[in-house]
């Protein structure tokens, strides 16, 4: 007797969910309890695990469907022969012929899928492929770059073998746990025959993937390639391919980025065309690049903060004498001591996770028509990279000390540059720190990052005449902002927050005695 598979019970607050992925196909056997089929909603991934032991018979649904609370998704037999087997034996007549006409080049077969994305990101870009087809592989060596609007997801090879073929070109659009490719057991390097029937087959695809790929300025680039050339304006004859026939792949465009030797020279621009060259002369040259995920999400995000807060800034400035001094009295010591450098971020998260225990309201989140009051702080810090703006959380900087905080943030600047960060390192802060003076920002209004209610913007430290005691002296300035939600933080509250700050920041003695 067949088993009914249907969906979970959806919350009360949501609706309906769609089909994200099917982890077994009719005819695939089953234990009880195993997962088979993922139902992605609007704020979870939600797992549907097999209620018996047997064979999954029949799907009722495809990926990508729309389904509802408990809805009939599928169903399991007793084990042996499935109704869908007839279905399956053309599947497998394909995939017959298809092994047929691929080189038999070392043992199992796997499918190089994309990993399972978490339920914030709906689809990634194939950034880059590390290995060529027929090219030898380690276990756990990485294969492919999935990139995201949040983070870049490394595919790893399940076992020491080689790729047989490619399904996911560069550049191409691909779902969660979508086949970007086969991999052969012990394919590749000495496996005699075979291995050279993989290299053969290795350098067909490299020839197509070429010709596929488009030309700049005579030279083969790949998708990913041709787009980071776009987005970092870089002249393209300055960048070496290490790929098939010269193809420039997007680690070539990467290492050009990074050793600066591919720049555009607007000088000789400007010197062609004051020369009257043909080329230049009377040219007004646009441009299209696509969107990065990473920056469509930041756009949206903006957009939504802008749109859905009743955002309001206030202004105050900090005397940075005192924090300066004492840097310069202890960098050398801090550094020999900790480890890493001793900057001004670590002094402005301690004072605004002293300032936050004072003003809950500011490290409190809206949820709906709901306030969600933090008992800890995690402060995001803005860092800047290649691909955009991403903000890495800091958990529990209360108990933080300076030097956990200052080795924190180095960590994230590094990875989020290597595109190593997780996901899960990117959400849940309740507070966030931008630092604009780092670019030579005097002033600015920064924007909040919802579901937090405030964001607090550093700038440039400028010297500046100011009064003190009577006595017109020259101190080291820095303007200090604050945006808030005026939904859930009253002006007063934002103001007492901020001279907190300030006040933490020019008497730093305050950090320590906790006053």
């Amino acid at each position: 007797m067949a088993t009914e598979i249907k969906a979970p019970t959806f919350p009360e607050s949501v609706a309906e969910g769609s089909v994200a992925a099917w982890h077994k196909k009719p005819g695939d056997s089953v234990e009880r309890d195993e997962l088979i089929v993922e139902i992605e909603t609007d704020k979870v991934v939600l797992e549907v695990l097999a209620p018996e032991a047997g064979t999954l018979s029949e799907a009722l649904v495809e990926e990508g469907d729309t389904v509802t609370s408990e809805q009939l998704l599928g169903r399991i037999g007793e084990g042996g022969e499935s109704s869908a087997d007839k279905g399956d034996d053309k599947e497998e007549a394909k995939a017959s012929k298809k092994a047929d006409a691929k080189p038999a080049a070392g043992g199992k077969q796997h499918e190089v899928k994309a990993p399972s994305f978490p339920e914030s990101i709906q689809e990634g870009t194939v950034a880059s492929w590390t290995k060529k087809v027929g090219e030898p592989v380690k276990r756990d060596e990485v294969l492919a770059e999935i990139e995201t609007d949040k983070v870049v997801l490394e595919v790893v090879a399940p076992a020491d073998g080689a790729l047989s073929d490619i399904k996911a070109e560069e550049g191409s659009q691909v779902e969660s746990e979508a086949v970007l490719g086969i991999f052969v057991e012990g394919a590749g390097g000495d496996a005699g025959a075979g291995g050279e029937a993989a290299d053969e087959a290795a350098n067909d695809s490299q020839a197509s993937g070429a010709e596929e790929s488009e030309s700049l300025d005579g030279k083969p680039v790949s998708p990913a390639a041709r787009k980071m050339i776009a987005e970092h304006d870089l002249d393209v004859s300055k960048v070496k391919g290490t790929g098939k026939n010269g193809l420039i792949l997007k680690e070539d465009v990467q290492k050009a980025v990074s050793e600066g030797s591919a720049k555009k020279a607007a000088a000789s621009n400007k010197a062609a065309a004051s020369t009257g060259s043909p080329a230049l002369e009377g040219e007004r040259i646009e441009k299209r690049v696509p969107m990065s995920r990473l920056r469509q999400t930041i756009a949206k995000r903006l957009v939504q903060a802008q749109q859905t807060a009743a955002m309001l800034t206030t202004y105050n400035e900090v005397d940075m004498s005192a924090v300066m001094n004492l840097r310069a009295q202890y960098k050398e010591t801090f550094q020999k001591s900790h480890d890493v450098k001793l900057g001004f971020m670590g002094f402005f998260v301690k004072a605004a996770s002293e300032a936050l225990k004072r003003f809950p309201d500011v490290n409190a989140s809206i949820d709906g028509s709901e306030i969600v009051y933090h008992g800890y702080q995690d402060i995001g810090v803005a860092v800047s990279t290649d691909r955009g703006l991403v903000v890495p959380v800091l958990r529990d900087t209360e108990s933080m000390k300076i030097a956990d905080v200052e080795k924190g943030i180095v960590d994230f600047g590094k990875r989020a540059r290597d595109g190593k960060l997780g996901i899960d390192e990117m959400q849940g802060g309740t507070f966030t720190i931008t630092n604009g003076g780092t670019f030579g920002s005097l002033l600015s209004t920064p924007i909040i990052n919802p579901p937090q209610t405030a964001i607090l913007g550093m700038h440039k430290i400028q010297d500046r005449p100011m009064a003190v005691k009577g006595q017109v002296e020259i101190r080291p300035m820095m303007y200090l902002a604050l945006s808030y939600d005026h939904r859930m933080i009253d002006g007063k509250d934002a103001v007492q927050f901020l001279v907190t700050i300030k006040e933490l920041l020019e008497d730093p003695s305050r950090l320590l005695l906790d006053i």
